[in-house]
């Protein structure tokens, strides 16, 4: 059985100040900074150390992993005075979510673990059928890598794993940003998968984030139910999530508009196995250019779909991104016909709900319209109830005058 460098049997006992256990009792996942009595050593640990949190008296309060350099200093693990980590404790975690994403789903295609509403901070782990995407956020789960490994192979049993460190998150932590890696098995080329009664290809190695983004299930299946019969416009199309599902849905034609050849590629192959490819046209192009020429050239379509990258990356970025919602907002809407459908999201995490919704009632001007759904990620995205902040996408939905 694979061990931590710290011994689960051994963990450091951490100390909190005295009267900053309130929070951490009461169900928060995480411990900041500021509460820790900060000992000479305690700040000698190594980021991802396993500890023991304690209370000012003594009173042990459960597990978790401690970085002495970060605002968020812990983040629980098991609130069990006695617990110890090993591959079987894991295990435990992925079964539960596992059989919830099986009530949910019948394809083994999903978000498996969600981080903290899964009882597993700092990580992420995507399922495409036999193989999975491990993403891990923070030095606490790059110390776990061994255990979490023998953990999957005993309850999946993938036929491949990938250990995905690129995710900018990473630089939150001081760690190392790299490329995905294959650490089990063998992958040859992209991947399949299916959604929403389709099915489509995910590159896992090269592709953005994990590869698909499962999140935006639901509002695809959503969309696409509006779009029998209709001209279609997908400016971030990736790779055809909602372009092809529209077209599969009885679009009458699907434009998809991406900067990534790449990509455009993958929703290609999906228009081909799903057989929609005479309905689909594919061009690569900038979102917000392509945007100007379409309405230059007088272009209309009666479902303009808007999912976009995030537009702030960082507290910093908060203005110029909102701008560019209300920018976007405000093209994509002069190329929705009399009566048609607009779709936005956002996934910037520093972007509220509210903030999201004025900027496009700004971009949309004097323009009527009703809000049809106003929606956030698929239920494989659980919001831990203590971190509500965490639902990071939020989605609109307009039928326009």
């Amino acid at each position: 059985m694979s061990t931590l460098e710290n011994p689960p049997s051994t963990p450091f006992r951490l100390h909190l100040q005295k009267g900053r256990s309130g929070r951490v009792r009461a169900g928060h996942p995480w411990v900041f900074s500021n509460e820790i009595a900060m000992t000479q050593e305690a700040k000698a640990l190594s980021p991802g150390s396993l500890v023991a949190l304690v209370d000012a008296g003594e009173e042990r309060l459960g597990l978790g992993y401690f970085n002495p350099h970060t605002l968020i200093a812990v983040r629980m693990l098991d609130r069990t005075p006695d617990a110890s980590l090993d591959a079987a404790w894991i295990g435990q975690r992925l079964k539960r979510a596992l059989a919830l994403r099986q009530r949910l789903y019948a394809e083994p295609c999903y978000r498996l673990i969600h981080a903290e509403a899964d009882g597993l901070p700092g990580l992420v782990i995507d399922r495409f059928g036999a193989v999975v995407v491990v993403q891990s956020n923070t030095a606490g789960i790059d110390r776990l890598q061994p255990l979490l490994l023998d953990a999957l192979a005993e309850t999946l049993a993938p036929h491949a794993i990938i250990w995905d460190r690129s995710s900018p998150v990473r630089g939150l932590e001081g760690l190392p940003i790299a490329e995905p890696e294959l650490v089990m098995g063998a992958l040859d080329g992209p991947v399949e998968l299916a959604e929403n009664g389709a099915r489509f290809l995910a590159d896992l190695r090269a592709g953005q984030k994990t590869g698909w983004f499962f999140d935006q299930r639901d509002n695809r299946a959503f969309v696409a139910g509006l779009a029998a019969g209709r001209r279609v416009l997908d400016l971030y199309a990736y790779a055809g999530g909602f372009g092809v599902l529209a077209a599969v849905k009885g679009a009458a034609e699907v434009l998809m508009i991406d900067r990534s050849e790449d990509a455009l590629g993958l929703a290609r192959l999906a228009a081909r196995l799903n057989g929609v490819q005479e309905r689909c046209r594919f061009e690569k192009a900038e979102a917000f250019a392509k945007l100007a020429a379409l309405a230059e050239a007088g272009e209309r379509f009666d479902l303009v779909i808007a999912d976009p990258p995030a537009f702030v990356k960082s507290k910093k970025d908060l203005a110029s991104g909102l701008k560019g919602y209300r920018k976007l907002a405000r093209l994509a809407q002069t190329l929705v016909a009399p009566d048609g459908v607009l779709f936005m999201a956002s996934c910037s995490h520093h972007v509220t709900a509210e903030a999201f919704h004025e900027e496009i009632r700004h971009g949309l001007g004097a323009r009527g319209g009703r809000i049809l759904r106003a929606a956030g990620a698929a239920p494989d995205h659980p919001v831990h109830p203590h971190l509500p902040e965490s639902a990071y996408l939020k989605a609109l939905v307009l039928a326009l005058d």
